[in-house]
């Protein structure tokens, strides 16, 4: 842990976003004794967890001009990971039982998700600290504080400043569409899957559908029940060409897509030729903070938000601005926990940072790094098998504890199970031994109050 400042301090902090990040970042904040407001554009808590049958009124969302909708969950939305590991420390996502309208599952659904975000919300009363229906329009420095600008629903607009500003806004409205050559004369329909709800407008189509991991694999299996056919296109090898199992036998996988021509057809790398209605892009999304003005000193290049040392402050604004939840990685809920709590005891003068110009030798020696490995600037903030050696780096500024062990293979086994199995993986599994570990777990910090066997013993 870096070395402690005598004098501790309380700030005045604006939290954007009250999603998951935001609340546990409130949370912390208020933990270390910081004041939080926290800004959220909608009526309730949750972020991209909170479902709404809307979508954009451009179905790429390349329209600078569109009314933006902040959430990307479509109906049929399961977690990719089991509930276990999603939870926060101190707060685990266990099954309430005790409420029939709940969702038991070890994989449940978004309206899960969102029912326990909005509990850990209740426990912490941090709904108390939310202006709700309320956009963070700018954020600028000024004297060493930052002015923040919002405006609510009924237009009325705010102007205040405050000691630190912690982002929490996500990276799931902003969609990133693939580059096709020659889709600008196809005559064809096509939507990214931030603004896909339901298969029904794809009945009786042929689609294809770009990308394979969680959402595009799950999305391709949901248009499947209601289309004529369903293509994916896929970075593999450029003959790869497969039928792949479903309940209407009308699924298959492709390599990339060669082109897109005029007569409506799809060719793919592999050589197949395909008359499609529409392409889904299930293509992920851009880092994008329009609020954010710091006169040129922060950019977005090529997906990488920088400059950031260890994907959270900005050097030369540490710790006054921070951004919580960028990089991407299985265990979310507990990056954001421990990169707020890390922020927290920062602002608070517990925990020192280096001087800025340690900050920005260590950011450069990690994107020297990156390159000599070959991984592209874009893949910056992925950060893949090495998410733990992250995580636990950060615990031991602030004093946290290490991901746990079941935590960090529920998500490695699991994420193989997703790949090896896309269609069953959340319904079997062979991880009841780490199951068991994480009830235990549980059970002994007593952040359950049940025993552990009634929910092993339970079934699933």
């Amino acid at each position: 842990m870096a070395p402690a400042s005598n004098s501790i301090s309380s700030q005045r902090v604006a939290v954007i976003g009250a999603g998951a990040a935001g609340l546990v970042a409130a949370r912390e904040l208020r933990r270390e004794g910081h004041t939080a407001v926290v800004f959220d554009r909608e009526k309730q808590v949750g972020g991209l967890w909170v479902y709404t049958p809307k979508a954009e009124s451009d179905p790429l969302s390349l329209d600078p001009t569109r009314h933006v909708v902040h959430s990307s969950v479509y109906e049929s939305l399961r977690t990719n990971l089991p509930r276990e590991c999603m939870g926060f420390r101190d707060f685990p996502f266990v099954p309430r039982g005790d409420d029939v309208s709940r969702d038991p599952r070890r994989y449940p659904s978004h309206r899960e998700v969102l029912a326990y975000l909005q509990d850990f919300a209740r426990e912490f009363k941090i709904e108390e600290m939310v202006r709700f229906e309320t956009e963070v329009v700018r954020v600028e420095p000024i004297n060493g504080k930052w002015r923040v600008l919002s405006r609510n629903s009924g237009g009325l607009s705010e102007d205040e400043i405050f000691d630190a500003v912690v982002v929490c806004s996500g990276h799931y409205a902003e969609p990133s569409v693939a580059q096709i050559p020659g889709v600008e004369s196809w005559p064809g329909k096509q939507i990214h899957s931030h603004n896909y709800r339901l298969p029904d407008p794809f009945e009786d189509e042929v689609v294809v559908v770009i990308g394979n991991f969680a959402s595009g694999a799950d999305i391709s299996r949901d248009i499947s029940k209601v289309a004529k056919e369903v293509h994916i296109a896929t970075k593999s090898s450029p003959d790869t060409y497969e039928k792949l199992s479903g309940d209407k036998n009308n699924l298959w996988k492709h390599s990339q897509i060669d082109i897109a021509r005029e007569d409506g057809t799809i060719v793919f790398q592999n050589g197949k030729v395909v008359h499609a209605d529409t392409i889904v892009h299930c293509t992920g999304y851009k880092y994008y903070f329009p609020f954010l003005d710091t006169n040129g000193y922060m950019s977005v290049d090529d997906n990488r938000v920088e400059p950031l040392y260890k994907h959270i402050f900005p050097p030369a604004f540490a710790p006054g601005l921070s951004f919580i939840g960028l990089p991407a990685m299985g265990l979310q809920f507990y990056m954001f926990e421990v990169q707020s709590k890390w922020v927290s005891a920062v602002l608070s003068g517990r925990v020192t940072l280096p001087s800025v110009d340690k900050m920005m030798e260590d950011m450069m020696l990690s994107y020297e790094t990156l390159e000599a490995l070959g991984i592209p600037k874009r893949y910056t903030h992925k950060l893949g098998k090495s998410q733990c050696e992250y995580l636990d780096w950060i615990a031991d500024e602030c004093g946290f504890s290490h991901v746990e062990h079941w935590r960090d293979q529920e998500v490695v086994r699991g994420y193989k199970r997703l790949v090896d199995q896309p269609e069953t993986f959340r319904d079997e599994w062979d991880d009841d031994d780490l199951m068991e570990e994480a009830y235990e777990d549980f059970s002994t910090q007593n952040l359950i109050n049940f025993h552990p066997s009634r929910f092993l013993e339970s079934g699933r």
